[in-house]
C-alpha cells in the first residue's frame, strides 16, 4: 500500500490550493480515505474523509467546513482536497491516509504554507 501526495506549496490567504493523493497497492475503490494536517508543534488532525466506492458521504473538521472539499476518482485511484479561502492558520503538512486491511497508512506528507 502506498500513498503519495502532491500539490502543496506557498499561497497567499484567501487563496487557493489543490491537493491530491496517488494510491496504489490496493482495491482503492473499497476503502474510504482521508486527509490529516499537521502543524507545527501541534497534534496531527483528521481534515476531511470520504467514504468508499462512490464517496457519497464526506466529512470536515468544523475549521475546513464551506472552504475544502474532498473528493475521489476511482479510475484514476486518486482523493483530492480542494481548499479554498485558504487562511494562515491552514499552514501545515496534509497527509493523505487510509486504512487498508486494518492498517493504517500514510503519505509522505506535502507543505501547505498560507502567508497573510
Amino acid at each position: 500500500v502506498q500513498l503519495q501526495e502532491s500539490g502543496g506549496g506557498l499561497v497567499q490567504a484567501g487563496g487557493s490550493l489543490r491537493l491530491s493523493c496517488a494510491a496504489s497497492g490496493f482495491t482503492f475503490s473499497n476503502y474510504a480515505m482521508s486527509w490529516y494536517r499537521q502543524a507545527p508543534g501541534k497534534e496531527r488532525e483528521l481534515v476531511a474523509s470520504i467514504t468508499s466506492a462512490g464517496g457519497s458521504t464526506r466529512s470536515y473538521a468544523d475549521s475546513v467546513k464551506g472552504r475544502f472539499t474532498i473528493s475521489r476518482d476511482n479510475t484514476k485511484k486518486m482523493v483530492n482536497l480542494q481548499m479554498n479561502s485558504l487562511k494562515p492558520e491552514d499552514t501545515a503538512v496534509y497527509y493523505c491516509n487510509a486504512r487498508v486491511r486494518g492498517i493504517v497508512t500514510w503519505g509522505q506528507g506535502t507543505q501547505v504554507t498560507v502567508s497573510s
